[in-house]
């Protein structure tokens, strides 16, 4: 049988695909842009007739918790939450499943290979050898479909061709069914508004970065931010060892700043497992020998990553304690993102030759009663999740200035993080770091 003979034997309609979910069931969706918005319309209009379905998805778009806020047909569970799926949390209506980004693989492959029933998909089109690419998404999607009782692809010609690596395709012999989607694109995502405490952040960053490093962005304002001031700084012969590829990065490569000429692993490869940004960004991504897509046990790997001489990781946080560590994906109890790969680039940069590891943060947010509020705090709050521990962490940096924890006993650790905190919570800083003993007597008159 050729391979478009067998195209279209396995071609169904979204309605019948969102069919081959019964009760009980266990559903993976596609990470982030591997979402299938076609299928997953056409399951929430299922919602009546099934019973305890329980979906694992990642940043995904999906409407089944607005239809089903009760839970009594869908169980939405999420490995990493983003806009949509941080209110579904906050009602009520989805569960966070915690897990360091470079196990998913792993995670499917050896805990959940008899718990997939089915996995939905997006994709690119098939090419000439039966092979569908994952594009924007390569992440696990590979080691889903290895698993899963049932393989439905969502083909979207709106997705990139991303070339490889490894694990950037699926064979159409290893699909059972195949969804042709002309109704969505794939999700876009908007840049972060940027503000005045971004630009100076990055401006502090960028003085820290050296000619033929490799660079790795986080989610945020700042990495938006310290693109454009790579350029202006004229840095040359950067690398990209990245989970996310973004618009920032993009923009690099295009102004001659990234070339990967230098780096000391894929060289001349901007390295990536997935990407959310605009449509511009997706159309520069198709069929571009400058990228490289893996899967993200390989992105993220810390050993891996530590190969790269120089890797520099920059990723944001919500809140630092005084002994330093760092909470990037709850409020209390209310889960707003996950860890991602934040522990894992930090430890990765800082075993790297020359590698450095910044956690970036405001110094202070505004409260629901329009007050500022610092966000480093004496102790964590509690529910808190540490994505950070305290003996992970290197560089902190917010508007106000940089510090190294390293080497640093906690009463060191509290006045360095009290000296780039906003003056105005300073002084309450200090005494409530001497309350809970973190400076001592001996040590409150001495520098840091």
């Amino acid at each position: 049988m050729t391979y478009r003979a067998e195209y279209k034997r396995k071609l169904i309609s979204a309605e019948e695909a969102a069919g081959l979910v019964k009760s009980g069931m266990w559903i993976d969706y596609g990470a982030i842009c591997g979402f299938p918005s076609l299928i997953d319309e056409k399951l929430a209009g299922r919602a009546a007739e099934l019973n305890n379905v329980k979906i694992r998805a990642e940043h995904s778009h999906t409407i089944i918790p607005r239809i089903d806020p009760a839970q009594e047909h869908f169980i939405h569970n999420s490995w990493f939450l983003g806009k949509v799926e941080r209110e579904y949390h906050k009602n009520g209506a989805c569960s966070y499943i915690p897990f360091g980004l470079s196990e998913g693989p792993r995670m499917y492959r050896e805990w959940l290979k008899d718990q997939v029933d089915i996995t939905f998909i997006e994709a690119t089109p098939m090419n000439a050898r039966g092979n569908f690419n994952f594009g924007a998404s390569i992440t696990r999607q590979k080691a889903a479909c290895d698993v899963a009782k049932k393989v439905v692809l969502e083909v979207n010609e709106h997705m990139p061709w991303v070339y490889g690596g490894r694990e950037e395709v699926v064979n159409i012999s290893r699909v059972d069914y195949i969804v042709e989607n002309y109704e969505y694109k794939i999700p876009e995502f908007p840049a972060a508004t940027v503000t005045q405490e971004d630009e100076t952040i990055a401006g502090l960053l960028a003085e820290q970065i050296q000619n033929g490093a490799t660079i790795q962005l986080g989610v945020g304002a700042i990495p938006s931010v310290i693109g454009k001031l790579l350029i202006q700084h004229g840095l040359k012969d950067l690398g990209i060892h990245s989970e996310m590829f973004n618009d920032s990065m993009m923009e690099l490569i295009e102004a001659g700043v990234v070339t990967g000429k230098k780096k000391s692993l894929n060289p001349g490869k901007a390295v990536h497992c997935f990407a959310a940004g605009s449509d511009k960004l997706y159309k520069f991504m198709d069929r571009n020998k400058a990228l490289a897509g893996f899967p993200v046990d390989y992105t993220n790997n810390p050993f891996i990553i530590a190969k790269n001489e120089k890797q520099v990781a920059i990723n944001s946080t919500l809140r630092v304690d005084l002994r330093g560590q760092v909470c990037s994906e709850s409020v209390g109890c209310r889960q707003i993102s996950g860890t991602g790969g934040q522990l894992e680039f930090t430890r990765g940069a800082y075993m790297a030759e020359g590698g450095k590891a910044f956690i970036c943060l405001h110094a202070t947010r505004e409260s629901k009663g329009h007050k500022a509020v610092s966000n480093i705090v004496p102790v964590l709050e509690l529910g808190d999740m540490v994505t950070v521990p305290a003996s992970d962490v290197s560089y902190v940096v917010t508007e106000y200035g940089l510090v190294n924890m390293k080497g640093m006993s906690v009463w060191q650790r509290a006045k360095a993080l009290i000296s780039i905190a906003h003056p105005q919570f300073r002084d309450e800083l200090t005494e409530a770091a001497c309350k809970a003993g973190f400076i001592t007597k001996g040590t409150e008159k001495l520098g840091w």
